[in-house]
């Protein structure tokens, strides 16, 4: 099958299960008025972060990478009245549009968007001894990879769920010579499949985001 056929399932798909509303649509546009890149997730992937977050009944959840907080209002929407996300953003331009869109979708109150390198603000929420996360949503740099997800393992308890997007963006896992971002997938993946404390999954996907894939993990201990 086409390209095309592909963006044509996952449309048919969105419409029936995952349909955008103003708040949504409202966000995309913002950002792209913003001129911030159009590599948020679609709408099929906010749904699932939504199921998933709804699964685990999640009351804390952690995102690294905000961009313009559409994948964030699928997640914080997801949450109890009284639930908190944490959404962590290198680019101060993008967290201020993201917290444009939040305040918009009504979820100002429930979201914190903190701004510097993650790995500092990981490690500032270990320094502090945040409450554990039930989900942590990773969709930041692709060369970090590996070093978030050993700073989260400090975040999370046992149940919680770790979602990792783009792991085989556009099939640059395999990529030779490897890119930096490659070889911190790569890094990455070894680490997931390898870590004793949890159980993981990974796929490939195809159709409005093009070839990419996403990896699901639970905390076992």
């Amino acid at each position: 099958m086409s390209h095309d056929h592909y963006v044509a399932i996952d449309r048919y798909l969105d419409d029936r299960f995952a349909p955008e509303d103003a708040v949504l649509q409202a966000a995309v546009a913002r950002s792209a008025a913003a001129g911030l890149p159009a590599i948020q997730v679609s709408p099929g992937q906010g749904k699932l972060l939504y199921t998933l977050a709804r699964m685990v009944g999640a009351r804390r959840i952690l995102e690294i990478g905000t961009l313009g907080g559409y994948s964030t209002i699928w997640l914080a929407r997801a949450l109890p009245a009284d639930g908190r996300l944490i959404s962590l953003e290198y680019s101060a331009q993008h967290a201020d549009v993201a917290r444009e869109n939040l305040a918009a979708a009504g979820l100002a109150d429930m979201v914190d968007v903190r701004v510097g390198a993650a790995a500092a603000s990981l490690k500032a929420l270990i320094a502090e001894q945040s409450p554990a996360f039930d989900l942590i949503f990773l969709d930041a740099d692709k060369a970090s990879y590996p070093e978030y997800l050993q700073l989260v393992l400090d975040l999370v308890r046992p149940g919680a769920l770790i979602v990792a997007d783009n792991i085989t963006r556009g099939g640059r896992l395999l990529q030779e010579p490897p890119e930096p971002d490659s070889i911190g997938m790569r890094r990455f993946l070894d680490d997931l499949a390898a870590e004793p404390r949890l159980t993981s999954a990974a796929f490939q996907t195809v159709g409005l985001k093009g070839h990419d894939g996403m990896a699901i993990a639970v905390v076992t201990t």
